[in-house]
């Protein structure tokens, strides 16, 4: 439903309102059977689906605001929630969340505060500017081939608040979400790019082979541009989690992205103030604790804050070849003690080309590079093999190759960074550093 209101500072404004109070249950439960809300489709307790109408995508104007709020309910923890669009093949009346066929996107992430239903305030507001989307909301091509459907998910757990919530007991919804769309012509420029590649789509960076060594992982994507690329951006959306003592989720580390082995992007997660977040957080808890942190208090160590939108984070590139491309994100000095925690990922782009805009598959390789540092072998590991292995050092110089093997011996040289270029038998070319002791 999208309607039209006054508003001093976007003067015509279209609202569409796309779930609404939606109730969630039991992430770890059975599929729950009770009523789904009109017009949604339950992919299961965590997520609701519904599909954007051609009225609503036709009435979308050139800056876009997503506003997600969520309400308490019986689980008083802070949990991960998230948006996606998902592009459903055209007329397919319903889908499920594993279905090949849908490609998907995550247009943003949120962290829910620790809150007692029983307490104000009782729900959470969580608000992105998402105007690159007009494109693809209008683009005439791709709702031909594609229902574009929006995905609102929120993962609960009840388990604590049946005992320490009043009125939870037995209970298993855990919170509920509203997902309501804002947009208006005034100060902006419809954006026109017409390629979009989905690159990750809340996938796993590590801890996928159950690894406590440090920098063991890397996630590499390769993805084609039929295509040459103009102004390409690329939007990544990451989030440290769950790590134990020690872990990825209470230090911060840095996180480093690259294309094509050029380094474009470095960031370490947090280093904010979770203050102002401080009010939604209704239950007690030991992060926020009964007084006020300070702002070096709260840096020194916060990779997120409970309550708060996780940010989005990008760069652009200015022109990219057609052909493949690759795609690495890793942190280097990520811990993940008793082979616990996580850091989802979702990566996708956006650029200008001179076809009709295309959603293109996407190909996912999981690479294990072991020990780094190392005082003698470095090992490869990949289920598409490794083809050869090249160490150079940092001046360029070849020093080394094997061909076939998963490892190379660096006990010979001195201590210091190197570079190996990888190949594997599917195809797949990186360069990766490593650092000999």
């Amino acid at each position: 439903m999208s309607i039209f209101f006054v508003n001093p500072a976007w003067s015509q404004t279209t609202m569409t309102n796309v779930i609404s109070d939606a109730v969630y249950y039991d992430g770890y439960a059975t599929t729950v059977s009770d009523p789904v809300p009109n017009g949604l489709i339950r992919l299961n307790n965590a997520r609701y689906a519904r599909k954007l109408t051609d009225a609503e995508l036709d009435s979308f104007k050139a800056k876009i605001a997503m506003r997600v709020t969520i309400g308490a309910l019986c689980d008083n923890y802070d949990r991960l929630g998230e948006v996606f669009l998902a592009m459903v093949p055209k007329n397919q009346s319903t889908y499920t969340l594993n279905d090949p066929s849908v490609k998907r996107i995550e247009i943003g992430r949120y962290i829910t505060p620790f809150m007692n239903k029983n307490r104000t305030p009782s729900e959470v507001p969580y608000t992105y500017d998402i105007s690159n989307l007009y494109s693809v909301f209008h683009d005439a091509g791709l709702r031909s081939a594609y229902d574009l459907y929006m995905e609102l998910d929120v993962f609960g757990v009840p388990y604590a608040a049946q005992t320490q919530v009043s009125g939870c007991s037995g209970r298993i919804d855990v919170f509920s979400g509203t997902l309501t769309f804002f947009s208006t012509d005034t100060g902006a420029t419809p954006t026109d790019a017409n390629t979009l590649i989905p690159i990750l789509s809340y996938n796993r960076l590590n801890n996928y082979d159950s690894t406590d060594v440090t920098g063991e992982t890397v996630r590499l994507v390769t993805f084609n541009l039929p295509n040459a690329v103009t102004d390409a951006r690329f939007f990544v959306i990451s989030t440290p989690h769950g790590a134990n003592s020690g872990g990825e989720e209470y230090i911060r580390r840095q996180n480093y992205t690259y294309i094509d082995d050029v380094q474009v992007l470095t960031y370490t997660p947090g280093g904010i103030s979770c203050e102002p977040f401080r009010v939604y957080n209704t239950q007690a808890n030991q992060i926020y604790g009964a007084a006020p942190k300070t702002f070096d208090n709260w840096t020194s160590w916060n990779n997120w804050c409970p309550g708060n939108a996780v940010p989005i984070r990008g760069f652009t590139l200015a022109n990219m070849t057609a052909g493949n491309h690759t795609l690495k994100h890793t942190i280097p000095t990520a811990v993940f003690n008793q082979q616990q925690g996580e850091v989802y990922l979702s990566v996708y782009m956006q650029g200008k080309s001179n076809s009709t805009l295309n959603v293109k598959e996407i190909k996912t390789v999981d690479v294990n590079i072991y020990p780094n540092p190392t005082s003698d072998f470095v090992t490869i590991q990949s289920k598409e093999g490794v083809a050869s292995i090249t160490l150079f050092n940092m001046e360029g110089r070849k020093l080394a190759e094997n061909y076939g093997e998963n490892r190379i011996n660096l006990s010979a040289y001195s201590p210091g960074v190197y570079l190996l270029n990888i190949v594997l038998r599917g195809g797949t070319t990186f360069k990766h550093k490593i650092i000999k002791k």
